[in-house]
């Protein structure tokens, strides 16, 4: 059935909430589209994506990638008859042996002995893999190991080569090259008339990394906020609404905090059968359409906007709402569908779709004929592959609701949407997490046992850091813009941080003391880190600019070596982390790198020495991957400390 088919099955999208496209994120990029050099102001991007600011024939794809080009053509000779083999390149475990490795001498042997080969075993096939590699400027020396691992050295020049390039070039071409167009990533996703709460921390904080890594990886990202702005909730929250201010308008202030307006309505609902009589004819109301009911429907959405939007701005996050009202007139076409499968039965009075594996249905109409998750979920995710042609729909909720994703993509997989295959494209991935813990090991709440609005702990991170730059004088050094933008950017970066460092499945423990301690791995050391490498370079008077112009670098020093390295393997762990959708291998990368540079830093005299112009290209090119890996988190690098 054609888009056009489907939508004459239809009933016009009158609900439809306002759709807020909003600008790009925030970036700390120059007018030519590169990174701005550390002494530079930071400045906000227009709004347009990362993918423009490389191509694909600029893009010169990770180390991993450029070493899998080279066995290739090696593998081709070697063993000509066997087409369908992909070279297994991977960093070396033990630097001893060299910086990457080639596997495939194993699992060659393995398919090919007994065939007539040439080959003995698989170290002869590893030699030949290695002798039959194409001469390549970046392979220094290449030597064998065990059962045919050949084992690879880069060449020290081109590795800095390679870096002295992404510094004129821009680090854009350094970024990853993923298998898809276009991906729509489904987070945040709080419920209309509810205050978000720390509950929604996660899924917001989760989310939108995941959208920054996916644009930087030159996917063009649809940001959907799924906001809960439907159902028969709406109808005590109406009637409330009516009694409170009988009137029309109401403003937010007005109306105080909409969440104990919403308790208040339910309490109502619970209590007064008159009232809940009421409520339930006013849904009626609200899904005929009338105008009244709809307008008091909207403001109730807007005022709720309007405080999601708070916590949004502190975040730095932009999301485009398609809320459960945007899909609800899409739902009778996708059941149709669905029941032109015969996907669909009847089960003590509810309607519903049989997965194999699972105990229970999958409920698309309740007993009472209303509509529910899974039949707003199917009808989003037909949308989303059919008329926004996203290729990934990425969801990220909570660990608890896995089983009912499990049950939406086998569903589609049953009607023929995703391919059976979890490994083919169009597809669909639930990204779940765990909970955030306070220290006494229970779910995060406040003293009076009340879950934590989420405005109120980014505020209390950003005071905190304040309090701290006070105690350390920077009140008499800076203005009060600047103590206040860096404790906004220190503060938040740090709750951030906390929550993006730890595997996303596991519950993590939320502790404002741990999460803004100046050591260790957490944003504050992270972002003093970036601060002291800018303030190396503006120490020496050197204009950064004109150094990458003229200046060469070299990399003689072993640490100046293992520094360089590092920075080459940006681009592969970003994959890894777009691949396997887990925000804390950035985290992991960026740790690593602060802590090769402190050793470099260390060991290596920069201002003052015979190779400081070459080590403060070094220095240069550490900041420019830093900062890219806080964009990617979604924290805002500070200059100075």
């Amino acid at each position: 059935m054609s888009s056009s088919q489907f939508s004459s099955l239809l009933l016009p999208p009158v609900f439809a909430p306002q759709l807020r496209r909003l600008s790009f994120l925030q970036s700390h990029f120059g007018a030519n589209g590169t990174l701005r050099n550390s002494c530079s102001p930071l400045l906000r991007a227009k709004e347009s994506s990362l993918r423009s600011m490389a191509t694909d024939e600029n893009i010169v794809g990770s180390v991993r990638q450029q070493l899998a080009k080279l066995f290739e053509e090696s593998l081709r000779v070697t063993v000509p008859e066997e087409l369908d083999v992909d070279p297994l390149i991977a960093p070396c475990q033990n630097a001893k042996f060299g910086d990457y490795q080639c596997n495939n001498a194993m699992s060659l042997w393995s398919k090919i002995k007994g065939k007539g080969t040439q080959f003995r075993g698989p170290q002869p096939i590893g030699q030949a893999i290695m002798k039959n590699l194409p001469a390549s400027e970046m392979i220094d020396s290449c030597s064998i190991a065990g059962a045919g691992f050949v084992n690879v050295v880069l060449s020290r020049q081109w590795i800095a080569e390679s870096i002295q390039k992404m510094l004129t070039d821009g680090i854009e071409t350094w970024s990853p090259r993923l298998p898809v167009k276009r991906a729509i990533v489904d987070f945040s996703s709080p419920n209309i008339a509810k205050e978000m709460h720390v509950g929604h921390l996660r899924s917001t904080i989760i989310g939108d990394t995941l959208a920054r890594m996916l644009e930087y990886s030159n996917v063009e990202v649809l940001r959907r906020n799924h906001v809960g702005d439907w159902g028969t909730q709406f109808g005590m929250l109406i009637e409330h609404l009516f009694d409170a201010f009988p009137h029309g308008e109401v403003s937010d202030q007005a109306i105080g905090d909409l969440e104990t307006f919403y308790k208040a309505s339910k309490q109502r609902f619970d209590s007064d059968p008159p009232f809940k009589e009421r409520a339930q004819r006013a849904v009626v109301s609200l899904q005929a359409g009338d105008e009244r009911y709809r307008n008091a429907w909207a403001q109730i959405c807007e005022i709720s906007r309007r405080g999601f939007e708070r916590v949004y701005e502190r975040l730095g996050v932009h999301l485009e709402e398609k809320g459960e009202s945007f899909y609800n007139p899409y739902i009778p076409g996708t059941l149709k569908l669905l029941d032109e499968k015969k996907l669909i039965q009847e089960s003590e009075g509810a309607r519903v779709i049989v997965i194999e594996g699972k105990n229970i249905p999958f409920i698309v109409v309740k007993r009472d004929g209303g509509y529910n998750y899974a039949s707003t979920d199917l009808s989003a995710l037909w949308y989303r592959l059919n008329e926004e042609k996203a290729e990934w729909i990425i969801y990220v909720t909570d660990v608890g609701q896995r089983e009912h994703f499990e049950m939406l993509f086998t569903a589609a997989k049953l009607a023929g949407w995703l391919p059976a295959e979890d490994n083919k494209y169009p597809k669909a991935s639930h990204v779940g997490f765990g909970l955030v813990l306070g220290e006494d090991g229970k779910r995060f709440r406040t003293r009076s046992t009340e879950t934590v609005k989420l405005v109120d702990l980014l505020d209390e991170a950003k005071n905190r850091c304040k309090a701290a730059l006070i105690e350390r004088g920077k009140d008499k050094e800076w203005s009060e813009e600047e103590l206040d933008k860096t404790a906004e950017a220190v503060g938040y970066g740090a709750v951030k941080y906390a929550d993006l460092k730890n595997n996303r499945t596991t519950n993590y423990t939320f502790s404002f003391d741990q999460m803004l301690n100046d050591k260790g791995n957490t944003a504050v050391y992270l972002l003093y880190a970036h601060a002291r490498i800018c303030s190396i370079i503006r120490k020496s008077g050197k204009d950064i600019d004109e150094l990458i112009k003229t200046g060469t670098l070299d990399l003689a020093h072993p640490d100046e070596r293992v520094l360089g390295l590092h920075l080459l393997q940006f681009a592969e762990k970003v994959e890894e982390a777009c691949n396997n959708l887990l925000p804390n291998v950035v985290c992991e990368y960026l740790y690593n790198l602060s802590e090769d540079f402190t050793r470099f830093y260390t060991n290596c005299q920069v201002v003052g020495s015979a190779e400081e112009t070459s080590r403060l290209l070094l220095c240069e090119a550490t900041a420019r991957v830093m900062r890219m890996c806080f964009h990617l988190l979604g924290i805002t690098p500070v200059y100075k400390i």
